[in-house]
């Protein structure tokens, strides 16, 4: 019992020290955070949904994107969901105004209906872009 006590003590003041820290101002201004995170890649389609595909034969999904910043940005990692897609993507800066792409190659291993991601992660966004394929293999 005494036990149960001091347990709801420790959670009382717990929570009453997250409850008792001021909100701090931050010195740079909204626009200037809108700003810096906006996203300067435009995907053409984020998800892909490729219908019906033959059992045991891969399938290759392409998503492009567009880099509409103002300075390169490059590509620094892509990662499939699982070990039944394999990824390949542009491996050189890609300048303003032009376009790239990644591959995603899906191994139609079981039938049925599948979703899978691939994570993008680049030089220009500070969170990962997760693209989507989905389909049913028959």
């Amino acid at each position: 019992m005494k036990m149960i006590k001091i347990s709801m003590l420790a959670l009382a003041l717990g929570l009453m020290s997250f409850s008792a820290i001021a909100p701090v101002k931050s010195l740079v201004s909204e626009t200037a955070i809108s700003e810096t995170t906006a996203s300067t890649i435009v995907w053409k389609a984020e998800t892909i949904d490729v219908g019906q595909i033959p059992q045991g034969t891969p399938k290759a999904i392409v998503y492009e994107f567009k880099n509409t910043g103002k300075t390169a940005v490059v590509i620094t990692n892509v990662q499939g969901s699982c070990g039944c897609t394999a990824t390949d993507y542009t491996k050189e800066p890609i300048q303003p105004g032009k376009s790239a792409k990644v591959t995603a190659t899906y191994n139609a291993a079981n039938k049925g209906a599948f979703t899978k991601t691939v994570t993008v992660t680049t030089s220009a966004e500070t969170t990962p872009k997760i693209l989507t394929l989905k389909g049913t293999v028959i």
